[in-house]
């Protein structure tokens, strides 16, 4: 190839980078959306050909990080309180609120484990349990769904000692898929997704248990890619997107 020609493929190779990059948006996620988020992500990059960079984490966390300036163009929350918030606060694009989803909360025990669950939160209490993993409810809404419903069912103050918090729901996750705890409180989400369904059991716990888990987004008015972000919103809205949520063991608001 001659020198004009490699630079001309280097100039390319550039511009085309930047108009990448220029439609490249960066989602902050609840954890609980890893599995479901991957799928709606990739369908949209494959039908729009713009690239979605996902970071997940608490949602508590999150909030801090916006409000500090965290360069982020779409928040995901598991719990619409901080998307609200964020909007009072004059930090979203107007209009851009949406309430994608609602989370539920399971017992969730590895496969190798005795404990039988068919008495859902009671099996807290199996003289077998020593660590109880559930998510940091100072700012993670799995969290706070878990240490209510344990206090619906009576059993928050018996188990209270044993318990290890996660500083999101996955990492909770994985302190029981792991062996660092013996049994834990999860979202349904994660219990049925492919990294997690071979591996463990879970029950349910009934939604009249704990508030429900609302959950919600936001367009960030700091976003430099405000146009891409708005198109991923709308393909989040979609039946495509909401098929997907449902696959994963979220309810969608009126669908």
């Amino acid at each position: 190839m001659s020198v004009q020609r490699c630079a001309f493929a280097a100039v390319l190779a550039v511009c085309l980078s930047r108009s990448c990059a220029a439609q490249e948006i960066t989602v902050a996620a609840a954890a609980d959306l890893q599995s479901a988020m991957q799928a709606i992500a990739g369908q949209f990059q494959e039908d729009s050909g713009k690239a979605v960079k996902v970071i997940y984490g608490s949602s508590g966390n999150f909030f801090q990080q916006i409000q500090n300036g965290a360069p982020f163009d779409i928040f995901f929350s598991a719990n619409l309180e901080y998307a609200k918030k964020l909007e009072a606060a004059g930090l979203t694009d107007s209009g851009s609120y949406y309430q994608y989803a609602r989370g539920k909360i399971v017992v969730w025990v590895r496969n190798d484990s005795k404990i039988n669950l068919d008495s859902g939160l009671r099996a807290l209490l199996d003289p077998s349990v020593n660590k109880i993993a559930i998510a940091n409810p100072l700012h993670a809404p799995y969290g706070q769904a878990a240490v209510a419903a344990m206090k619906k069912e009576g059993v928050y103050e018996k188990a209270r000692d044993k318990i290890v918090r996660g500083d999101n729901i996955s990492q909770t996750a994985s302190f029981v898929i792991s062996g660092s705890a013996d049994i834990g409180v999860v979202a349904l989400s994660l219990a049925i997704s492919p990294n997690m369904k071979g591996s463990g059991r879970y029950a349910e716990v009934p939604a009249s248990e704990y508030p429900p888990i609302e959950q919600a987004c936001v367009i960030l008015k700091s976003s430099k890619n405000e146009e891409t972000a708005r198109q991923f919103l709308s393909f989040v809205k979609t039946a495509r997107a909401t098929k997907i949520l449902k696959r994963y063991g979220f309810d969608v608001p009126n669908m």
